[in-house]
């Protein structure tokens, strides 16, 4: 794990989205997991100009998102469906429908959904690069903490913390979703290569327990630990608040 200050938000997401158009060159039909939130729209924005200026064909890309809300259509505003389509889909024509997954959360068997996306995952992927955010409470995708390591897809209960993060995109917190569809933990691991990305004074104290090095599941994240390449970028005002000599053992351990 390495931790990367790329100083702000604008530089954080132009190497995320460089790092993105890298692979696609790279590897025309590379499998790429795919997060939404906030901390992603920029992210979006700059792939989109960067698409653009390589004209890159897009049809055998494959794409998996992390989750969507349980009881949400796919053409409900708030959606993860919504949410992608609007920040990335819909500005390319090349993109093929029949290679992005995201999951169904409004299905009339959900068991069902979360097994086929799995099976879906195992059978396309795995992901060369998985690109993750990370929750208040040490959270990625929607494993809430005490997630277990070995977690599949499979449908969660939101912490109240999540919710009440949430809630700013929804008109009252009532109307937050309170179950989702997530990647479990053990998904997300099988990608090839993770880069997460955390900006802004409410994600310091999450990557600051994610640099202490404990590995736990009272902080999902920390299972990152585990894997054998992951990034980990971050703004000034979060790099500012790590504990340096721990960030530097951590490094001094990997190198």
């Amino acid at each position: 794990m390495y931790i990367l200050n790329l100083e702000n938000r604008q530089l954080a997401s132009q190497y995320v989205a460089i790092e993105l158009l890298k692979q696609m060159k790279l590897k025309p039909n590379s499998v790429l997991g795919l997060a939404t939130g906030n901390t992603m729209i920029d992210v979006y924005k700059y792939l989109k100009t960067l698409i653009n200026n390589n004209h890159l064909q897009l049809d055998q890309i494959v794409t998996f998102n992390l989750d969507e809300y349980v009881g949400l259509s796919a053409d409900n505003e708030q959606s993860y469906h919504a949410y992608m389509y609007q920040q990335l889909f819909k500005h390319h024509q090349t993109w093929h429908k029949e290679n992005i997954f995201i999951p169904q959360g409004d299905t009339g068997n959900i068991e069902q959904e979360c097994l086929m996306y799995e099976q879906y995952l195992k059978d396309k992927g795995p992901a060369d690069i998985q690109i993750l955010g990370i929750g208040e409470n040490g959270h990625i995708g929607f494993n809430e903490p005490g997630s277990s390591f070995e977690s599949v897809t499979r449908v969660v209960d939101l912490s109240s913390s999540t919710i009440n993060a949430n809630s700013r995109y929804f008109d009252s917190i009532e109307d937050v979703p309170k179950q989702a569809i997530s990647m479990g933990l053990a998904s997300i691991m099988r990608a090839k290569r993770i880069i997460l990305l955390a900006m802004g004074e409410n994600k310091k104290e999450a990557i600051s327990q994610l640099i202490e090095g404990d590995i736990s599941e009272v902080l999902p994240a920390s299972i990152l630990h585990q894997h054998p390449h992951v990034d980990v970028i971050v703004d000034n005002e979060v790099f500012e608040a790590l504990d340096q000599n721990k960030v530097q053992r951590l490094e001094r351990h990997l190198s």
